[in-house]
């Protein structure tokens, strides 16, 4: 599934491509047309995104005029120049020149903006997002008897944040992902939030997750590029069985709550909470 750093980049490119701008609005696959008739020829307004949730405005006379769109785990947004829809294409939106074809989401929907906040309520502080407030995140981690590597997948904690970007910043900052949340000192809290900020805000701008820091880079290691469907360089992601990058202690991989989990024992020790 997408990270969050992935439905902000499309977020971007959407207000990039056609903000502003009447655009054609259409379903080629049938199963959004009626909602789709209502938008066409209508102004986009914005595109925002909250967590992995993207919502779509347009300035059109219906309570309904927000496009909601979760693209789950198959779904795709893609960017191409005007042609001929190619698949199953639930949503299109066109200047002429550039298509932006939505395939296979878990959901795209038409909302009112109380349905638009109703969605969002129970989102947790996007990382992403300029107006997030992270304190009450805090709070509830440091209350919580959970592991915080169980705690950061939690969209009602972390909205944005998967797999890859649990994996990586717990590494970065030496905590055991079975760590109790409620072990975590403020300073600990404080500095997962600041690295997710941080790592998520360059996998917009990159287009792929990078966590590795520049000494461990393909470059600085004399090592080859990591290569993976999901790209990017990374400590222990989908590096299970390989050495550490920093001790050469081999990285680990099992199950919590029915998703993989990576860290290094070494590095992130189940006695220890670093924060830097």
């Amino acid at each position: 599934m997408p990270e969050g750093h992935v439905i902000h980049g499309l977020a971007r490119r959407l207000n990039a491509e056609f903000g502003g701008k009447t655009v054609e609005v259409r379903s080629p696959q049938g199963r959004f047309a009626r909602e789709a008739a209502l938008l066409n020829g209508h102004p986009l307004e914005r595109a925002e995104a909250w967590g992995k949730h993207l919502f779509i405005a347009f300035d059109a006379p219906h309570p309904e005029h927000i496009v909601h769109i979760h693209l789950g785990l198959i779904g795709k947004l893609a960017f191409h120049p005007h042609a001929e829809p190619v698949g199953q294409v639930r949503l299109r939106l066109s200047d002429g020149r550039t298509d932006a074809d939505l395939h296979g989401p878990q959901w795209c929907r038409l909302v009112t903006e109380e349905e638009r906040a109703a969605a969002i309520a129970p989102q947790g502080a996007d990382p992403l997002r300029a107006d997030a407030d992270p304190q009450p995140v805090f709070d509830a981690v440091r209350r919580s008897r959970r592991a915080i590597g169980s705690l950061l997948m939690d969209q009602h904690l972390f909205a944005g944040v998967g797999n890859i970007y649990r994996a990586e910043t717990l590494f970065r900052l030496g905590i055991s992902p079975f760590t109790p949340g409620r072990e975590l000192s403020p300073e600990a809290a404080r500095a997962l939030w600041d690295d997710l900020v941080g790592l998520m805000r360059v996998g917009v701008e990159r287009g792929r997750i990078d966590t590795v820091r520049e000494k461990h880079t393909p470059e600085a290691m004399g090592r080859p590029p990591r290569k993976d469907d999901h790209g990017g360089e990374v400590y222990v992601y989908r590096r299970e069985g390989q050495p550490c990058y920093v001790c050469a202690t081999p990285v680990r991989l099992q199950a919590m709550e029915g998703r993989n989990l990576f860290w290094c024992p070494s590095c992130q020790p189940e006695a220890a909470v670093r924060t830097s």
